[in-house]
């Protein structure tokens, strides 16, 4: 008897250890929490904003390999007078006065151990989406990792695209 109460309480271990890792690996991830309050949806939807492209706010993801975030005088350019009132705009005027940047927690990056050399641009210019790599940011009020940008996952997006899967195209 012993024994087949030892059998059952490991039967039930195991499953909930499984079932612990698998809800683990199928949840989204926390959005970082960031230094100033950004929606994006409120930024690209044409019904409550503005309808900005990707590249008014990161300006040089088809000039060079990284998108770059927004500096504060870029944010400021509009929010001089739209919405000042508001607190995160404030923040970000704040941080403008002094010539700093917000600490922005970023949200995609290669591991440095991975030596991945991704360009923006000629992801841009084959025109890749940014939603192929970064989900629905548009659709998002807090932008989180949505994609789990693996060597796997690129090599496939590579050869739906019909493009190099050379090693050296990646990694330098």
């Amino acid at each position: 008897m012993r024994r087949l109460t030892k059998l059952i309480l490991l039967s039930v271990a195991v499953i909930a250890a499984g079932l612990f890792f698998l809800l683990r690996a199928t949840a989204r991830p926390e959005a970082p929490s960031q230094p100033v309050e950004f929606d994006h949806w409120q930024h690209v939807t044409k019904k409550d904003g503005p309808e900005l492209e990707c590249s008014f706010c990161h300006e040089h993801a088809d000039k060079s390999p990284h998108a770059t975030i927004p500096n504060a005088d870029t944010c400021m350019s509009c929010h001089e007078t739209v919405k000042p009132d508001s607190a995160e705009v404030q923040k970000l005027a704040a941080f403008s006065n002094r010539k700093e940047q917000p600490p922005w927690k970023r949200v995609y990056w290669f591991e440095r151990d991975a030596n991945v050399f991704f360009s923006h641009k000629a992801h841009n210019r084959a025109g890749v989406e940014c939603a192929s790599c970064h989900g629905d940011v548009a659709g998002s009020h807090q932008v989180r990792r949505e994609v789990d940008q693996t060597m796997g996952w690129c090599i496939d997006c590579h050869r739906q695209r019909a493009a190099s899967v050379d090693c050296y195209v990646c990694h330098r």
